[in-house]
């Protein structure tokens, strides 16, 4: 009989036969206890290095036979998990050796902590903000204004915790690229909000975390690096446009009730204005670094609804 996993990894692909192996490889270095992984393509056809990937011993290949989107992904990879821990990434983060590892011990310094996430590096080394507040609406409406031209504003750094050298600590929110989760609290807050096609499901989560009693907690001395680069993620148009339907639907949903009505029209007319802002210096998505992500969107046929 083998070893029961401590771990069920739930990997989300989509067309990722280049990298997956590579993902694979690093997870095998992160951690000496027992794991499986669940690679959920979401993917219109099979490619060869996925289907390889999926004949590891180690692995399971599911394949929806439509998109998902990451959120819906994950759920299906975590449904009927006997593990205690979930790690739950992108197919192009790669594991510094020991990082789950890292994060596990992390988890049990922290018996209230529901989710744990990593330092996370982008290609270029530089430490990405992962671990931020969660958006209220005077932090919100700073950032959307100044982020983009001013980015070291007082809202953007507060919002996302650039100040200050990197340390264990709780946070609003975790990013979805890498997360290591209780099982047990992943599950008492229903997994992620389907409703999220693409961009803030992380943060819903954070927040039905903390509404849950449970902390969210960075742990930058456990490192992964995000090849893909978070900085690319929302360059081109198709992802300017999801990202601002997304932040939208989050923020609506915080000022519920025909009260507060004007307030959500007023967060749609401002989030419309820095929308065609952000389409003015966006790439297209043909020459941005983020193609396959576009092509995520484009593959699904509609964006979610606001």
């Amino acid at each position: 009989m083998g070893v029961e996993p401590e771990i069920r990894v739930v990997v989300v692909t989509f067309r990722s036969g280049e990298i997956i192996g590579a993902f694979l490889d690093s997870l095998a270095k992160a951690t000496t206890r027992a794991y499986e992984v669940v690679i959920v393509d979401n993917s219109p056809k099979l490619d060869a290095g996925t289907g390889a990937a999926g004949e590891r011993p180690e692995a399971r290949l599911l394949r929806p036979g439509r998109n998902l989107g990451y959120g819906s992904a994950v759920n299906r990879g975590a449904a009927g998990a006997g593990a205690p821990w979930l790690v739950i990434s992108n197919a192009d983060i790669a594991f510094q050796p020991g990082a789950l590892d890292e994060l596990i011990a992390a988890a049990r310094r922290w018996p209230g902590g529901g989710a744990f996430g990593p330092g996370i590096t982008n290609p270029d080394g530089a430490l990405y903000p992962s671990a931020r507040d969660l958006p209220s609406l005077g932090r919100g409406i700073g950032h959307a204004l100044f982020g983009w031209c001013w980015p070291t504003n007082p809202w953007t750094a507060s919002y996302r915790r650039e100040r200050g050298a990197p340390r264990e600590m709780t946070a609003g929110w975790l990013s979805g690229s890498c997360q290591l989760l209780r099982r047990e609290a992943f599950e008492a807050v229903g997994g992620f909000d389907e409703s999220y096609f693409m961009f803030m499901e992380d943060v819903d989560l954070g927040r039905r975390i903390r509404a849950a009693s449970w902390q969210s907690v960075y742990v930058p001395t456990a490192v992964v690096e995000h090849l893909g680069g978070h900085s690319t993620k929302r360059s081109s148009r198709r992802m300017v446009v999801a990202h601002h339907r997304s932040m939208f639907r989050y923020l609506s949903r915080q000022y519920p009730g025909p009260g507060r009505a004007p307030l959500r029209l007023l967060l749609g007319v401002g989030l419309g204005a820095r929308l065609l802002l952000a389409l003015a210096f966006a790439k297209d998505s043909a020459g941005a670094k983020a193609t396959r992500s576009a092509e995520l969107l484009a593959d699904r046929g509609t964006t979610p609804g606001t």
